[in-house]
C-alpha cells in the first residue's frame, strides 16, 4: 500500500477511493481473481483507515479538554493527570495503527504456522528448541492470539521440532520476521564442567492459506502414512493410528499432526499446512528466479543465525539483520519480541 515507512492516512483514504471506483467499472465483475484481489486491498486499508479516524476524533476531543481546563484552572492536578491519561492512552492506541502500515503483504492479515527444529548443539538445541516455543506461546498469550500446538517431537532435554498454528489479525505478518537460525550462548546445564555452550535453533514461518489457493497437489506425488501417536492424550491416543504423515515427493517436504483425536482431522490438518508450505516453497522459488538478489538460504549451524540471545558472559539479545537489541534477556523469553519485530518490518520495508 506504501511505499515508504512513513504513515501516510491521506495516502490510503486516496487508494480506497481509487479502488471504490474500479469496483464500479463495467467488466469488473467478470474478473472474478482481480475483484477479489480489489476487495482484499480495501478491506486491508479500512482496517487501518476506520481506526485512524477514530484516533483523529479522540485528539480533537482531548485538544477541547485541553481548551476548556485552560479557562477554568490550568493548574489544577487533576486536569493535568486526565489530560497526560488520554495522551498516554492516545500514543498507545497510534503505536499498533502505525505498525499495521507495514503489515501491507498478501497474508499479512491472517493466521501461520510457526514450526520450530533444533539444529546443530544435540540435546542442548532440544532444550533450546522449548524455550523458542514458550518464549512464543507467552508472545502470543499477551497479544491474545489463539495457539494450538500441532505436532510435537519430544527428544532427551527438550524438543526436536514442534509446528504450532498462531490465530488472529495479522499472525503471520508479525511473526514471519521470525523466520531463521536463533543463537543460543549460556552455560549448558547439561554440562557437569559448566562450560560455555552454543546452539541452534531453526525457526520457520509460513501463512494459512485458504483451500482455494492455487495449488495443485497430485495424489501420485504424495504419500500418506498413518502411525499411532505418543505423548499425552490418553487411551485414544495410544491404541489408535490416529497421527498423519504427508510426504510431497516433489519437493520433499514433509508434514505430520497428531494432536487430533481423529486421524480424518489429522489429515485435514496436514493437508492445510502442505498447501501452506507449497506456496511459500514456490512463492520462493520464483522470487529466486525474478529477483535481482535472492535470499539466501541458511543451514542451521554458525554463521547462519538471524538473531543471538546470549546468556553468559553477558546478557544481550541482537538482531544481526536489523541492529535491535537488549540487555533484559529474561523478558524477550517471556515474550517481549515488540521492538524486534517492529524493527524488522520497518528494515524489510527499507530493504
Amino acid at each position: 500500500m506504501q511505499s515508504g515507512g512513513d504513515f501516510d492516512p491521506e495516502g490510503l483514504k486516496s487508494k480506497l477511493s481509487e479502488l471504490e471506483n474500479q469496483t464500479q467499472e463495467p467488466g469488473f465483475w467478470n474478473d472474478k481473481n482481480n475483484a477479489d484481489a480489489v476487495f482484499s486491498q480495501m478491506n486491508a486499508i479500512k482496517d487501518i483507515v476506520v481506526p485512524f479516524e477514530k484516533l483523529l476524533s479522540d485528539i480533537e476531543e482531548t485538544y477541547d479538554l485541553i481548551a476548556l481546563y485552560e479557562e477554568e484552572d490550568d493548574n489544577n492536578p487533576e486536569y493535568a493527570a486526565e489530560v497526560d491519561a488520554r495522551i498516554l492512552q492516545l500514543e498507545k492506541d497510534y503505536k499498533p495503527l502505525k505498525l499495521k502500515t507495514l503489515l501491507n503483504g498478501k497474508y499479512d492479515k491472517g493466521d501461520v504456522f510457526l514450526t520450530i527444529h533444533a539444529g546443530a548443539g544435540g540435546t542442548e538445541a532440544c532444550d533450546w528448541t522449548g524455550m523458542l516455543m514458550r518464549m512464543y506461546l507467552r508472545w502470543c498469550e499477551k497479544h491474545k492470539f489463539k495457539t494450538e500446538i500441532l505436532d510435537m517431537l519430544e527428544d532427551e532435554g527438550g524438543y526436536k521440532s514442534v509446528t504450532i498454528q498462531v490465530s488472529g489479525p495479522y499472525a503471520f505478518g508479525y511473526l514471519k520476521g521470525e523466520a531463521g537460525v536463533h543463537r543460543l550462548v549460556r552455560i549448558s546445564p547439561f554440562d557437569s564442567n559448566a562450560r560455555r555452550h552454543t546452539s541452534f535453533s531453526a525457526v520457520y514461518a509460513s501463512p494459512v492459506v485458504e483451500d482455494n489457493i492455487d495449488i495443485d497437489i497430485k495424489p501420485e506425488d504424495i504419500r500418506i502414512d498413518t502411525y499411532r501417536a505418543g505423548g499425552a492424550g490418553g487411551q485414544h491416543v495410544n491404541k489408535t493410528d490416529s497421527a498423519v504423515r504427508i510426504t510431497h515427493y516433489p519437493t520433499g517436504i514433509v508434514v505430520q499432526c497428531q494432536n487430533e483425536r481423529s486421524q480424518q482431522m489429522n489429515k485435514e490438518f496436514c493437508f492445510k499446512m502442505l498447501r501452506s508450505r507449497l506456496y511459500d516453497y514456490y512463492s520462493a522459488k520464483l522470487a529466486e528466479e525474478h529477483a535481482a538478489e535472492a535470499i539466501e538460504k541458511k543451514n542451521n549451524e554458525w554463521g547462519s543465525q538471524i538473531r543471538s540471545y546470549v546468556f553468559q558472559p553477558y546478557t544481550m539479545v541482537k538482531d544481526v539483520r536489523t541492529g535491535e537489541q537488549t540487555g533484559n534477556i529474561q523478558a524477550v523469553m517471556d515474550g517481549e519480541l515488540d521492538n524486534f519485530i517492529e524493527a524488522f518490518l520497518r528494515w524489510n520495508q527499507e530493504k
